[in-house]
Formats: C-alpha cells, sequence, structure tokens
C-alpha cells in the first residue's frame, strides 16, 4: 500500500497534462496530501515527465516551497 497515492497522483498528473491549469490545481493538491519523501519522489518523476511538455516546466515552482 505504500506509495499508492504518490502511483495514483502520477496517473492523475499524466491525464491532466493537456491543460497547464488543470496540471497546476492537481499538483496543489498532491502536494498537500503526499508525504514529505513522496513530495521528494514526485519532484524527480515531475523532471522526466515534462521534458518534452516545456508549457508545465513553470509548474515546477510549486515544488521548491
Amino acid at each position: 500500500m505504500a506509495g499508492a497515492m504518490l502511483d495514483y497522483t502520477k496517473i492523475i498528473l499524466q491525464k491532466v497534462s493537456f491543460d497547464v491549469k488543470l496540471f497546476t490545481r492537481e499538483l496543489r493538491k498532491a502536494i498537500s496530501t503526499l508525504l514529505p519523501s513522496e513530495i521528494e519522489e514526485l519532484k524527480i518523476w515531475l523532471h522526466f515527465f515534462i521534458v518534452d511538455k516545456p508549457e508545465l516546466e513553470p509548474t515546477l515552482v510549486l515544488l521548491k516551497t
């Protein structure tokens, strides 16, 4: 069960990645619900995920706080 919420978050973020506003909203939700260690894993995953999606790059600012 460990990491189930993180996996779910990744699926949601992939599905809404077509819309920057939706992506930002879901990323904010994820940050508020995930554990600190899961947020660190999410940061790593996001860096790889947005390589071909430059429009999502500004959302990384949310993870720096």
